[in-house]
């Protein structure tokens, strides 16, 4: 049986790393991995084969760079006469890409079957195009593996038959366990003068958030108070520094002296700074869960969250507006 697995993205790579090895062990299964190059340079990708200890892929896309519609017309045009050629019996797609939409509609019209891994999250917010994907994706996938019970009412709701929703648990997670003590060995830590719960850690690059320059500021604002009292890494997105010299405001951000602006990091290298961090402000979905695994408080950066999980089990705040006044946030957080 031939399954191709497909990745793009960061956030796609600890999904798709622990399916292949489970594949692998089973010699009626031929997996397939299948880069489409949505995230294309080596900090933003190959770190992440190589720390997870993954197989070059089978076949690279290289899809690149564009507008929401270039990317998925790429993919999808691209991916199609692989499933052409490769004739395989089965598409597993992860996550909520863009590829991860592209790659299913395409299967589903050549009557592959397709199963979509982290199935059912709803942010019930359709100005993200993450939750867009998310909706299209499981309306036509055959198998939906879910990761949360919320997750499964989700797709109840939407009209998905029962026989069609499995509840798998989260093979992200499955990737931070085993890697975690790996991760421990990182000199990251020494190397940028930190000092363990003595930093806290900052990601942000959803467009919500970066595209328009009055919210940008506003969030940088409240950054500027917060790195007053304790320092913050800040491992940016290409994509960030792109919006923060395209807004003026990279002068601005030069001048938040307890800021400390990094390059994208590793996998392993992210994870032991979360592990020792104080405290995390992220805009990130999979960053919630992961904090919530490592018991570190986060403050996710947006008015809503496609994984409740984490905030009434776990350890996330959702507090786009109290972030920005600054105060009431931090001190209901105990930070």
């Amino acid at each position: 049986m031939k399954i191709i697995n497909v990745t793009g993205a960061r956030p796609n790579m600890m999904k798709v790393a622990p399916l292949m090895e489970a594949m692998k062990k089973h010699r009626e299964l031929k997996p397939v991995l299948i880069h489409t190059g949505q995230h294309y340079d080596e900090k933003m990708s190959k770190v992440f084969f190589d720390d997870l200890s993954m197989p070059e892929p089978d076949i690279y896309l290289g899809v690149g760079s564009g507008s929401h519609a270039e990317q998925t017309a790429k993919v999808m045009i691209e991916f199609e006469k692989i499933l052409t050629s490769e004739r395989p019996d089965m598409v597993v797609v992860v996550g909520d890409i863009n590829s991860t939409m592209a790659c299913a509609i395409t299967a589903v019209k050549l009557h592959i079957p397709v199963a979509h891994v982290e199935a059912g999250l709803r942010s019930f917010d359709r100005t993200m195009p993450e939750e867009i994907n998310r909706i299209v994706t499981d309306s036509v996938s055959d198998y939906l593996f879910t990761t949360s019970e919320d997750a499964n009412e989700n797709l109840k709701r939407e009209g998905i038959p029962d026989e069609k929703i499995y509840f798998a648990g989260n093979v992200m997670i499955d990737t931070l366990l085993r890697h975690r003590e790996k991760a421990q060995k990182s000199d990251i830590i020494k190397r940028l003068g930190l000092k363990e719960r003595g930093y806290a850690v900052l990601t942000l690059h959803r467009p919500s958030n970066v595209d328009g320059k009055e919210n940008f500021k506003r969030i940088l604002d409240a950054i500027l108070q917060i790195q007053k009292r304790i320092k913050i890494v800040f491992p940016i997105h290409p994509r960030t520094l792109k919006m923060i010299k395209g807004h003026g405001l990279f002068d601005f951000a030069e001048e938040l002296k307890n800021l400390a602006v990094v390059e994208p990091l590793g996998y392993l290298e992210f994870l032991k700074l979360m592990t020792d961090a104080k405290f995390v402000l992220t805009d990130s979905g999979g960053i919630q869960e992961e904090t919530t695994i490592l018991n570190i408080p986060c403050l996710t950066l947006r008015e809503n969250t496609e994984r409740p999980v984490t905030v009434t089990e776990g350890t996330t705040a959702v507090r786009q507006e109290e972030f920005l006044s600054y105060g009431t946030a931090m001190q209901q957080r105990g930070l």
